[in-house]
């Protein structure tokens, strides 16, 4: 299985998570392949400062390339929020899945639209470099439960 957590975040090793990113990662290997993919260019940069409808467009256009492959879910707050079971359903017997999580706008509407589904962690606002931890730990959670491994008890 190969999953990719694909993010609108600034590039480069932070000091503070990057650790704990690379620990779920490794652990995860028996169960999946786990890629943390990072997108920000000057375009993004410049939408941002444009508009929030202009930096969520550049959001979408950003994450194009990667809708054509696997099963794709959007991290949304507006969204039905997913307890650790439900999230581990999402992952069940798939090849391939991408997460993706927007800028400091959110998501278009129609990007939305295109993925499979759409899921919140919650009603809290985190960092996306706290919310790529977050994330982590739910995927090796879920694929723990997927694979009876004592983890999630």
């Amino acid at each position: 299985m190969k999953i990719n957590l694909i993010i609108i975040d600034k590039k480069g090793k932070d000091q503070l998570y990057a650790p704990l990113i690379e620990h779920y990662i490794k652990i995860s290997k028996p169960f999946a392949k786990i890629e943390v993919i990072e997108l920000f260019d000057k375009d993004i940069s410049k939408a941002q400062d444009i508009s929030s409808n202009m930096a969520k467009a550049s959001y979408s256009k950003a994450f194009g390339k990667y809708l054509s492959g696997g099963y794709n879910i959007a991290l949304n707050p507006s969204s039905k929020e997913v307890d650790s079971f439900e999230f581990a359903k999402l992952l069940k017997d798939r090849a391939e899945v991408n997460f993706y999580i927007g800028g400091a706008y959110g998501l278009e509407e129609g990007f939305l639209l295109q993925c499979n589904k759409d899921i919140s962690l919650g009603k809290i606002t985190l960092s996306h470099k706290l919310v790529k931890v977050v994330m982590m730990e739910q995927l090796f959670r879920g694929l723990s439960i997927n694979n009876n491994h004592p983890y999630h008890k």
